[in-house]
């Protein structure tokens, strides 16, 4: 058990009997009122997020975690299968596990894995990842007043929104968290 001003951003703590980590932290002490923690946790089972108060004094559970980084090998008919570059050793994980992350994995990408309690919760990407446009249409020329943009699909599969500009084969720097376009590479 820890103190509740003790919680700091990605610690994992047990709230309502579920593992979640703490994605934001504030500290307030309002004028003439008992100081307290205002916290953002994101349930690992679930994913959803929630606002969370705790008085200052309050004891918090924390939770054991481990973060392992891995290494995205291939992808066949068993699932998505990682390499631990330590000791060589191949796990596999299934696509319900993995989300929408699998639309931005490559070979050879480094990733970190969140194991609660010894099991796999989350897999963890960097905030931008590289990746090369297999299809895209041609803008059509003159269509270009504000900012239009085109449809075009990754490597991976899947389908994001890009400028009149970008062309097949061109790599783009795409952001994890909700999957826009952010630049080229």
């Amino acid at each position: 058990m820890a103190n509740a001003n003790d919680l700091r951003k990605g610690m994992c703590i047990r709230y309502n009997a579920n593992p979640a980590i703490v994605l934001e932290v504030q500290h307030r002490t309002p004028g003439n009122l008992r100081a307290f923690v205002q916290v953002i946790i994101r349930y690992i089972g679930t994913g959803k997020s929630a606002d969370v108060r705790f008085g200052s004094t309050d004891k918090v559970d924390l939770v054991d975690v481990e973060r392992k980084k891995l290494e995205f090998s291939y992808k066949d008919q068993t699932g998505f299968s990682f390499m631990d570059p330590e000791n060589y050793e191949t796990i596999t994980f299934d696509e319900s596990f993995l989300g929408d992350t699998k639309d931005f994995l490559t070979e050879n990408q480094q990733v970190e894995i969140l194991y609660v309690e010894g099991k796999a919760a989350t897999i963890e990407l960097p905030s931008t990842v590289t990746l090369t446009i297999k299809e895209s249409p041609e803008g059509v020329r003159g269509d270009s007043a504000n900012n239009v943009q085109k449809t075009a699909i990754l490597e991976t599969g899947r389908t994001i929104q890009v400028p009149l500009f970008i062309k097949e084969g061109e790599k783009v720097r795409v952001s994890t968290a909700d999957g826009s376009y952010l630049g080229r590479a």
